[in-house]
């Protein structure tokens, strides 16, 4: 699969990166903050915004069984049933939050965590879909998905290599036509030494599909190398500022680093370019810099040419220095002044 189309945006190998800013749970309980972010988003220069549609029943249970409570980590001590609500959207939101977006100007879509969720995001005309790296395993949901005809996005955290073909074998099946798997290590934050880049190429070749990176590292550095190694789509969590706090915060980026990657992985992409050996634009002024065979002392004509009267220096309009010893004990048929460049016209 080369090429996918969200919203009109074509996106393969041959176009700098799509850039999703995730929203997540970074509203904080404020529709006008998530509206902020947007708005931010679209300034930063990503490509797309995307939410999580949920609500904590439709997630998890409210239950305060061992089962159900978060041990260690950023959400140490507190249940399930808790933290997503406090961090799921409502899902009146979802309408002005998409009007909102097509307002500024940016694409909007969403990870739906159940069959109610799909039906909810059709109604609004989602472009595409994202599955999350804990639902990769829900056949059912990812079949639903796809029976839309929409785009879609697999993150592929926690799942093993049979599984992440079972998630890819779902969505085809179900008929999906453009699917993208992105690499991701569901830490929260992750170090990047987890992050094993290379895994982006190797998923792209046993798959057969686009791939990317959801990037739960801190900072940027992650994302723009994953560009190199095939990424085509990167996701990232966005913020207003860290300071505000809320479940996701912590490996959030705020506008100007979100500003920082969107240009970065341009240019990234930029750099790549193709299989080149040949004399760039911008080498071209600085090519007659180069190194080349200049006459260092005056020789009259008939003389022999030494290696005390000629030298390799720079600039470049001279015999290129690889015929330096071809020319020592030749005769020069003029008289020759220092700093004359070596040619063979002057040479018998």
């Amino acid at each position: 699969m080369n090429e996918i189309n969200i919203n009109n945006r074509p996106i393969s190998l041959s176009h700098a990166p799509f850039v999703i800013a995730e929203l997540s749970a970074n509203h904080n309980g404020s529709i006008e903050t998530a509206k902020s972010i947007i708005s931010a988003a679209k300034v930063a220069g990503a490509d797309a915004v995307k939410l999580q549609t949920y609500r904590p029943d439709t997630i998890t249970l409210d239950n305060e069984g061992d089962d159900f409570c978060i041990t260690g980590g950023l959400w140490d001590g507190r249940t399930l049933y808790e933290l997503y609500e406090e961090a799921h959207m409502p899902w009146d939101w979802h309408k002005p939050l998409f009007e909102h977006a097509a307002k500024v100007g940016i694409t909007i879509f969403s990870s739906p965590f159940d069959h109610t969720a799909i039906d909810l995001l059709e109604d609004l005309n989602t472009p595409a879909y994202k599955i999350a790296s804990f639902e990769a395993v829900d056949l059912p949901l990812i079949r639903y998905a796809a029976s839309t005809g929409k785009p879609m996005i697999i993150s592929t955290g926690l799942a093993n290599l049979d599984e992440i073909e079972e998630a890819v074998n779902a969505a085809r099946e179900a008929g999906c036509k453009e699917l993208a798997l992105l690499h991701c290590v569901s830490g929260y934050p992750a170090p990047a030494a987890d992050y094993n880049l290379k895994t982006i190429g190797d998923m792209a070749a046993r798959y057969h599909v686009l791939t990317g990176l959801s990037d739960h590292t801190l900072g940027y550095a992650t994302a723009i190398a994953s560009v190199a190694l095939g990424a085509s789509i990167i996701e990232k969590h966005f913020t207003l500022d860290r300071a505000d706090g809320g479940p996701d915060s912590s490996f959030s980026l705020e506008p100007d680093e979100m500003s920082q990657l969107c240009q970065n992985v341009v240019t990234a992409h930029e750099a790549l370019g193709k299989v080149d050996y040949g004399l760039k634009s911008s080498e071209q002024q600085n090519a007659k810099f180069r190194r080349s065979i200049y006459f260092v002392e005056h020789v009259e004509a008939g003389a022999q040419i030494t290696i005390e009267n000629i030298k390799s220096i720079r600039p470049g309009f001279g015999l290129p220095p690889k015929f330096f010893d071809e020319l020592i004990g030749k005769k020069v048929n003029q008289n020759i002044k220092a700093g004359t460049p070596a040619s063979w016209d002057k040479i018998d």
